[in-house]
């Protein structure tokens, strides 16, 4: 994405921060970057640290923008929008929105006739190891949805889904993900700790087992075929994954993912219905 595409973020907080880093590393310039923010202290940080402009003004931080990148929390998103909605119909940026749980439908209530990209990216972007799910309507031209995913790539990597939907289910799967990983790691080395190893050695392990883990990852085999080359038969690895089985691991994941799941769905019927034109027809996003 080295082109000069001036780009706006409304919302500076860290995911904000992860994707301009990302979009930096990629070649584009800081003077590329417009962000609109409340707050003076994530001002002047994004400022100090990162080099772009800042001001508390949305409607001067999207001004000329041909991307902006909606970066603010769910609650807060109808007052950011609704007082941008004439210069974001006169000037039809692309809206790319990393909003958790609200759809395209309930954004194009709000800026109707606006071109607009639903994204979910996860807390690894802020290291530049995320992976970002991306959706948009048919009816979005090739070069919006490459604008799109260039600016998602420096976060990581990117995959679009066939249906809005999927989103809900990427939520669950990899956007809650890194908890559930945190979380075996934090009962692997308490149970390290019960069995008598040092507290501080048992996080370390933890730790580093969960991150090389991760990095075997990047090899061709698949999960199962890794994890078969850690199990050998008759050996600690295969009594260990027999309890998990015995006990009912699959099942647990399965239900945790299900109800991140059912939650993201929730929150986004949530928007909808709190919307004050939810009962309108919702243009067309091109």
């Amino acid at each position: 994405m080295s082109e000069a595409v001036p780009v706006a973020f409304l919302g500076g907080g860290n995911m904000a921060r992860a994707l301009i880093q990302g979009m930096l590393r990629q070649g584009m310039d800081a003077a590329q970057f417009q962000v609109g923010e409340p707050a003076a202290a994530q001002r002047e940080a994004l400022q100090r640290e990162l080099g772009v402009r800042t001001t508390p003004d949305n409607a001067a931080a999207i001004a000329g923008a041909q991307l902006v990148v909606l970066a603010v929390k769910p609650q807060l998103l109808r007052s950011v929008l609704e007082p941008l909605r004439s210069a974001l119909q006169g000037e039809r940026p692309l809206l790319l929105s990393i909003v958790a749980g609200v759809r395209l439908a309930d954004l194009a209530r709000v800026c109707p006739g606006v071109p607009l990209v639903r994204s979910m990216p996860n807390r690894a972007a802020l290291v530049g190891a995320g992976v970002t799910a991306l959706y948009a309507p048919d009816d979005l031209d090739s070069a919006r949805r490459a604008l799109a995913e260039r600016a998602m790539t420096g976060a990581g990597a990117t995959i679009w889904v066939d249906k809005e939907s999927d989103l809900d289910i990427v939520t669950a799967l990899s956007g809650s993900g890194p908890a559930y990983f945190f979380l075996l790691a934090e009962q692997m080395a308490a149970a390290a700790r019960e069995l008598g190893l040092e507290s501080a050695t048992a996080e370390r392990l933890a730790r580093e087992t969960l991150r090389g883990a991760g990095a075997l990852l990047t090899g061709a085999e698949s999960l199962a075929e890794q994890r078969a080359a850690v199990t050998s038969k008759g050996g600690t690895t295969a009594a260990a994954l027999a309890v998990l089985a015995e006990r009912g691991f699959g099942a647990t994941i399965a239900a945790a993912v299900g109800a991140a799941r059912l939650r993201s769905e929730q929150l986004a019927q949530q928007f909808g219905n709190d919307s004050p034109v939810a009962g309108a027809a919702a243009p067309a996003a091109q």
